[in-house]
């Protein structure tokens, strides 16, 4: 199998965080593997981690909200790429509010959308999940500020179970 270090080792994409919802379960963890799949009609794919508590709510969700983080948002991400939703109720730290079906929204990021979950897609040790939006942020006013980047998050440990 050929490695991909060389390749990856250079991407430093925009990070997000991913929560969900199912019956009376929130979740939500940080991820860096998100993008638009299709134009007409408008698609994103998120992959989400086999290993997280997240995913596992994610599987008997509807919906997913994909917050969109920005470089002042290092907090929000040391919380949801930090800890895991296993022992820590993340969304007590935090201001949000239930949106589509109970999609928890995060406050803090204002650029975020809300995806009907319409398939998945194994991916090792991830699992895709194609979305639909259905609700999308305000327009923001302004010039947005940074984008917090990979880079940014190296002391992070990638492979807790958020």
């Amino acid at each position: 199998m050929t490695e991909l270090d060389p390749f990856t080792d250079v991407l430093d994409g925009p990070m997000y965080v991913v929560t969900a919802a199912s019956g009376s379960a929130r979740a939500g963890c940080l991820v860096g593997f998100v993008s638009q799949c299709s134009i007409d009609p408008p698609r994103f794919a998120v992959w989400l981690s086999v290993a997280n508590h997240t995913y596992r709510v994610a599987c008997e969700a509807e919906y997913l909200t994909v917050h969109l983080l920005h470089h002042g948002d290092r907090a929000l991400a040391e919380l949801f790429g930090g800890e895991t939703g296993d022992r820590v109720d993340k969304f007590a730290k935090v201001a949000w509010r239930p949106g589509t079906e109970g999609s928890p929204v995060l406050e803090q990021p204002s650029v975020w959308f809300t995806g009907r979950i319409e398939g998945r897609m194994e991916g090792g040790d991830h699992v895709g999940f194609l979305l639909a939006p259905v609700a999308v942020c305000p327009p923001y006013e302004g010039k947005p500020p940074p984008l917090l980047r990979l880079r940014e998050l190296t002391d992070l440990d990638p492979g807790h179970p958020a």
